[in-house]
């Protein structure tokens, strides 16, 4: 089983109305590929923590799906505590927005680089055309859950928790448990 994460809006939280991060998480200077001077961002130094129990303790396999694409094993991992971890390759496309087709732009190449693994995919992102899919694709037999997180929030342990309960279940079910 797969564990596809986000950055954007579930590792770093947009700013609220003011500009403001949330209190729990620290200002970092990175500078990623293509960019010619250091971006700001801010991370809270507890997830990498609470990512290496969940993938410790269910077995998920991690993957980064997010624009960072090969810089979130970079610049991001390392500041969180986290080893390198593969990343889904996707293109760099013109976007002018997240939905060109009416569910987030990335779905299709996280499908086919699952192919036909059971996944939880963590993004902020999703649109109910997303979740349609996820649903579509579990009642065809390839579990999928979709966690999404408040973009000005970002992950919570809640999330984390589904995730593992998730993770618990599907084990349970591949052993003949239920």
């Amino acid at each position: 089983m797969l564990l596809y994460l986000d950055v954007d809006g579930v590792l770093i939280p947009g700013p609220d109305d003011d500009g403001n991060t949330p209190t729990t998480h620290h200002i970092h200077h990175v500078t990623p590929t293509g960019y010619g001077k250091p971006v700001k961002i801010w991370l809270n130094p507890h997830h990498g923590l609470q990512l290496r129990e969940l993938i410790a303790d269910t077995g998920l396999i991690p993957v980064w799906c997010t624009s960072w694409r090969q810089d979130a094993s970079a610049l991001i991992a390392p500041r969180l505590g986290l080893p390198a971890w593969p990343h889904v390759s996707l293109p760099h496309l013109p976007l002018t927005t997240s939905h060109p087709d009416g569910y987030l732009w990335k779905r299709n190449h996280l499908a086919e680089h699952a192919a036909g693994t059971p996944f939880a995919w963590i993004d902020d992102d999703f649109t109910p055309a997303d979740h349609t899919w996820a649903t579509a694709r579990t009642t065809s037999g390839r579990p999928t859950l979709l966690v999404q997180p408040q973009h000005r929030v970002g992950i919570q342990r809640e999330h984390l928790r589904t995730v593992r309960a998730w993770a618990t279940t599907q084990r349970l079910r591949a052993r003949g448990g239920e």
